[in-house]
Formats: C-alpha cells, structure tokens, sequence
C-alpha cells in the first residue's frame, strides 16, 4: 500500500483507499442491480486498482459503515 492512500482528503476527509473501495462498490451495485455484494469479488475489484490486504479493506469497510 503506497503511504498516500492513508492520507483524507481536504475536500470530504476520505483517503484515496477509501475512495476506491467506494467506487469500486457503486460500480459493483449499478451491474448488480442493487443486491448483496460479496465481500471476495469486492475484494477482487479493489485488488485490481490498490494493492490492500483483505484485514485493510475490512477495516476500511467497518469504519465507512460506521462500526468501528
């Protein structure tokens, strides 16, 4: 993981890991059709754009979900 992908955003506090797992998510539930997202292809597609460990991502999931 490059050091940078840890730092928030002056505009919405988000680090640009963050970002990623959220778009890559969107992306996931506009070709889905809004149902449930497995964690493992989220994983893949997030995979794809950083380089993050799966502990990395679960965190980031908890902590934009709000359970911390």
């Amino acid at each position: 993981m490059n050091p940078s992908d840890n730092l928030p955003d002056i505009r919405d506090g988000l680090t640009r890991s963050e970002r990623i797992v959220l778009d890559c998510l969107n992306e996931i539930k506009r070709k889905r059709g809004h149902r449930n997202i497995p964690t493992s292809m989220l994983y893949g597609r997030v995979l794809e754009k950083i380089d993050i460990s799966v502990e990395g991502m679960q965190l980031i999931l908890q902590r934009l979900s709000g359970k911390s």
